[in-house]
């Protein structure tokens, strides 16, 4: 990015005779000159040609010392540098001056009042346009000292979220063996204890990892495809234990393209499956509704399960990676909650602002 910047910046004559800077030069000579015209009996316009000139070839010296030579001894300053080119440069602009607009002869020796006219205009030159020069340095550090430190706040800013994203993928990644190690414990559950279904799981299971796997790796979905993963899950654990799991989906339609992390829907459905559905001896039901209130999604995920047990210590690692991701995604915006249901139960709910999957 910085390298594509310089590449735009005028080089060469183009950024020592710039736009802003011919401007300044001129309008600020022209200015000189028609006050040192005052005095004069020489045509207003020919005296202020001869300080613009002048004013010319003090902006080239100013110029050409920014830049060159490239190195200098580290007992000169190049702020100096340019100052004494200045100073150097006016005398010899302002003889050049009166020598073009008096025909190539300014015959000092016989007309006092040109001498007199070109010492004013060699020490109005000289006493002004250095200062004129380090008000434009001065303004120069200024501009560069802001834009180095915009540089920099885009620099940490863009650091910042490499750092967030490196966090984030971190956290997918131990998502994916945590959720894939758990489906796949179910599968072997199913074929060691002989179940004819045992086939049809895992031909289910294939289909829903083909899909699954995928967005995963992606930093964002939607949760109308979050819903088609829980929808495939829940069947896929449905046939494992038919008489002891129900469940249902609903989705408001103007839900189904805000953005969340991927696995967001399938960690709470998943982990109400592990801890309050398999448990139980008679089972049990899951809701997961997804709904928008006041442009925020709401989330919720019920069971009827065992509830929470009292020798819990924490969230468990499913939901505490899914709450570090949500805080990455949309900082302290997005809330997760769970609640106990009577008489048995839990309900896992989810805020986060509402926006579009963009096109």
């Amino acid at each position: 990015m910085a390298l594509a910047a310089d590449s735009l910046k005028p080089r060469g004559l183009a950024r020592i005779l710039g736009w802003r800077r011919l401007r300044f030069t001129v309008g600020i000579s022209a200015l000189f000159g028609l006050l040192l015209a005052l005095p004069s009996e020489t045509s207003t316009l020919i005296v202020i040609a001869r300080a613009v000139m002048v004013g010319l070839a003090a902006l080239l010296a100013f110029g050409v010392f920014e830049r060159w030579p490239t190195r200098l001894p580290r007992w000169l300053a190049r702020s100096a540098l340019q100052l004494l080119g200045i100073v150097a440069i006016v005398p010899i602009a302002a003889a050049f001056a009166y020598i073009v607009t008096t025909g190539g002869d300014p015959q000092f020796e016989k007309d006092e009042k040109r001498v007199i006219g070109y010492v004013l205009l060699t020490f109005t030159g000289v006493l002004f346009a250095p200062w004129i020069a380090v008000g434009a340095m001065l303004k120069q550090r200024d501009a560069f000292a802001r834009e180095q430190a915009l540089s920099f706040e885009l620099e940490r800013s863009e650091l910042e979220r490499k750092a967030l994203d490196a966090r984030l993928r971190l956290l997918q990644a131990q998502v994916e063996p945590h959720f894939l190690f758990n489906t796949l414990a179910n599968v072997q559950a199913l074929v060691d204890a002989g179940s004819p279904q045992a086939s049809s799981v895992l031909k289910s299971l294939i289909a829903y990892l083909r899909a699954a796997v995928p967005r995963m790796h992606e930093t964002a979905t939607t949760l109308g495809q979050e819903l088609d993963l829980v929808r495939a899950y829940l069947e896929l654990m449905q046939m494992r234990m038919p008489d002891r799991l129900q469940f249902a989906l609903h989705i408001d339609p103007a839900a189904s393209r805000l953005r969340c992390p991927p696995m967001t829907l399938l960690t709470l459905v998943e982990n109400a499956v592990r801890h309050g559905i398999d448990p139980s001896e008679v089972g049990g039901r899951i809701d997961v509704d997804v709904w928008l209130r006041d442009h925020r999604c709401c989330v919720r995920v019920t069971d009827t399960g065992i509830g929470l047990q009292p020798t819990s210590t924490g969230l468990g690692t499913g939901l505490s990676t899914l709450r570090e991701r949500l805080q990455l995604a949309f900082g302290a915006d997005a809330q997760l909650r769970l609640t106990e249901v009577e008489p048995h139960g839990v309900a896992a709910e989810l805020e986060f602002p509402a926006r579009q999957e963009r096109a």
